[in-house]
């Protein structure tokens, strides 16, 4: 993707044609091998790094005017610190390895990325000229023609734009099971198809049908449903247009088969009550894998629908108390949640509340209850939990 970008984008291309040491990463522009002075009159060399705005496969103007910056200040030959573009902003962490020490702010109508990078050597640069004539940032790099490393098949500038990389990198290298491609589950799929996770495996056995669609993410055409998918691949190919890693799985998922999940991360467990569920949950913990059991309860009463949207998170500390919330079936636990009346912002609401819990688990979100069960009434518009003290 990365090689494609510059190749079909003028200013990247021109920059390239002109030996810059360009690299795109998740989402940044990066121009290496800048030289520059530092405040003892050395000429080093940094790394100057810019937020990547595209449309589609191919850039946009730059925004906003700001870079950032690895290596010391630079400075004027006679070591004094350039001030004209310096900025109050504090080193930052933008994921996958890339860190950043300052932001600079050198104010203008950037017309592409041609134009920002120049204007911003050409200010450090020139400063290193002063001593050195010789040095430049167009330093003939080699560059590897290696295969793209992302799960995206296109650049992420949503977190670049952000700064979120690092949070990203919290969740990145995990293999997450959905097992139930029903409304919840494919909500679930929805959301975690836009993480930097490295595989998502998709469990279920049923046809995708007219019913599924009409309370599913996103529009389905008549065509798709005449092609009487099963969930998995249905799924598995919508998602596959965004990024790769998704692996369907055409079964059914039980005790006597769980083995299957053995080299999970984490799993969401996305299926109604049955007299199996019990025993599937209690192998899936005897796998040591933690999972987020949702739940949907909805009961017809005269002035409307009403019932509860649930969670259980069941990690090694919580595997009893989980568990008590989950709804198991009718010889398996609590049947509070057993109507099977499903709406589908409920079941986005559902899959929201199972994605951020997930995501609070493994340092996304700030996590100040480390709660193990919650609930949200539809009548009273509440929120409970409970968690373990």
């Amino acid at each position: 993707m990365s090689l494609q970008l510059i190749a079909r984008s003028p200013d990247l291309q021109r920059l390239r044609n002109e030996e810059y040491h360009i690299v795109i990463q998740d989402g940044y522009l990066l121009v290496r091998d800048v030289p520059y002075v530092n405040a003892n009159r050395e000429i080093k060399y940094g790394m100057l790094v810019m937020q990547l705005v595209l449309n589609g496969d191919v850039t946009a103007p730059p925004q906003p005017h700001t870079a950032m910056w690895c290596g010391e200040h630079p400075c004027h030959g006679d070591g004094r610190k350039i001030t004209s573009f310096e900025h109050s902003s504090p080193a930052q962490d933008l994921g996958g390895g890339l860190r950043v020490d300052f932001t600079f702010s050198a104010k203008a109508d950037y017309r592409d990325y041609y134009h920002k990078v120049t204007t911003y050597v050409g200010r450090i640069t020139g400063e290193a000229q002063t001593l050195d004539p010789t040095v430049n940032a167009q330093p003939s790099p080699v560059y590897e023609d290696a295969r793209e490393e992302s799960v995206f098949k296109y650049v992420d500038t949503a977190s670049s734009r952000a700064g979120i990389g690092a949070y990203n990198d919290k969740v990145a290298g995990q293999n997450i099971g959905i097992i139930g491609l029903g409304g919840t589950g494919a909500y679930v799929l929805d959301q975690i198809a836009k993480t930097h996770v490295n595989e998502i495996h998709l469990y279920d056995g049923d046809k995708f049908r007219q019913h599924n669609a009409l309370r599913a993410p996103g529009a389905t055409p008549i065509e798709a449903l005449s092609a009487k998918a099963t969930k998995v691949d249905h799924w598995a190919g919508v998602y596959s247009a965004m990024r790769r890693r998704i692996q369907p799985h055409n079964t059914f998922v039980h005790a006597s088969n769980v083995d299957i999940l053995k080299d999970l991360s984490f799993i969401f467990l996305c299926i109604d009550a049955n007299d199996g569920k019990l025993d599937l949950v209690r192998a899936i913990e005897s796998l040591e894998i933690p999972f987020i059991d949702t739940g949907i309860g909805v009961l017809q009463t005269e002035s409307g629908l009403t019932g509860l949207i649930r969670v259980s998170t069941s990690a090694k500390e919580t595997r009893e108390e989980a568990r008590r919330h989950m709804s198991l079936g009718a010889d398996g636990g609590n049947n509070l949640y057993s109507t099977n009346i499903q709406v589908g912002e409920l079941n986005a609401l559902n899959a929201m509340l199972a994605v951020i819990r997930w995501k609070k688990m493994f340092g996304f979100y700030r996590d100040a209850s480390n709660d193990h069960y919650a609930g949200y009434s539809i009548a009273t518009n509440e929120m409970v939990s409970e968690n373990i003290n």
